[in-house]
């Protein structure tokens, strides 16, 4: 189920009352679930379940399902899955006939996106790069070409390094920068890649980059066009080009 990824009032009421009804919550940080249930007065037990324990604790929480139990599962803000921990017990339950129950909410991807000003029509969320530098430049490779909307997450530490591949593989395109969404110095920062690192002298907080696709080709752009037209307007476009 997602939970804030920063402003507590975010939080759904059918969120509330799932917590509230859970017979346990498995969470990414128990002691940052923790401060969310105080805010909300909940008591409930609470199980650690993060990227590194996920194997082991979701046999674990399996058992507990099919024994009865309802389990929330929380990551740290925002929906589990989408570059969190989740999927690993999503597939078992499944597996096992469980029902996945999603309860939608933030998510700082969507977020970035609708207020980017960049093509929100089609988009390709690629999340986290590789951390190794070669693993990174081949992962960008794959999306040189692609015009879809691209969206990353990154860590204030690494934001420069990875504008810099970006720019250096993708080429210096427009994008926009969402910082600390949902808190007080929630921040949009838009340009061109070469614009932006000027903007961003020290970074601070958590990230989404939110880069437009690869510009369309002449030849491209006219089969667009053509394909709007109307038999008639068809007809006489070439008709004019003719003469």
């Amino acid at each position: 189920m997602a939970t804030p990824i920063g402003n507590l009032e975010d939080i759904t009421l059918r969120a509330v009352r799932i917590l509230q009804e859970a017979d346990l919550i498995a969470a990414e940080d128990t002691r940052h679930t923790l401060k969310l249930l105080n805010h909300l007065k909940i008591k409930k037990p609470l199980i650690s379940y993060y990227k590194q324990n996920e194997k082991i604790k979701t046999k674990k929480l399996i058992n507990k399902l099919l024994n009865g139990e309802n389990i929330a599962l929380v990551s740290d803000a925002g929906t589990p899955v989408i570059s969190d921990p989740g999927e690993e017990i999503a597939k078992e339950a499944i597996n096992n006939n469980i029902d996945v129950v999603p309860i939608p909410g933030a998510c700082a991807l969507i977020n970035s996106l609708i207020s980017s000003g960049i093509n929100a029509k089609e988009f390709i969320f690629i999340g986290f790069l590789p951390a190794n530098a070669k693993e990174k430049e081949t992962k960008l490779e794959e999306y040189k070409n692609i015009k879809q909307t691209l969206i990353f997450y990154e860590a204030p530490h690494k934001l420069k390094g990875t504008l810099e591949n970006i720019k250096e593989v993708l080429g210096d395109r427009h994008i926009c920068l969402a910082r600390e969404l949902t808190k007080i110095h929630e921040e949009f920062i838009r340009g061109t890649i070469s614009e932006v690192l000027e903007k961003c002298q020290e970074p601070k907080g958590e990230f989404v980059i939110v880069a437009e696709g690869a510009n369309k080709n002449a030849k491209e752009e006219l089969k667009e066009f053509i394909n709007t037209l109307t038999l008639d307007e068809h007809m006489k476009f070439y008709t004019d080009k003719r003469n």
